[in-house]
């Protein structure tokens, strides 16, 4: 039981992940004319590598 809640919020958490990416694209496109980087694919990959790695 404990592992079908852990992989239900592990999947929100990326699919939030997604969602907030895509919102903050046009700001994440204006900080990088500035010369700023927002890191998030770091998080998205490692949120994604949690959720692959607790459905095996």
């Amino acid at each position: 039981m404990k592992s079908r809640v852990h992989n239900a919020a592990l999947f929100a958490m990326y699919q939030l992940c997604i969602v907030v990416g895509i919102a903050a694209m046009p700001l994440a496109i204006v900080a990088n004319q500035i010369g700023l980087n927002f890191p998030l694919h770091r998080v998205l990959a490692n949120v994604g590598e949690a959720l692959e790695k607790a459905q095996k």
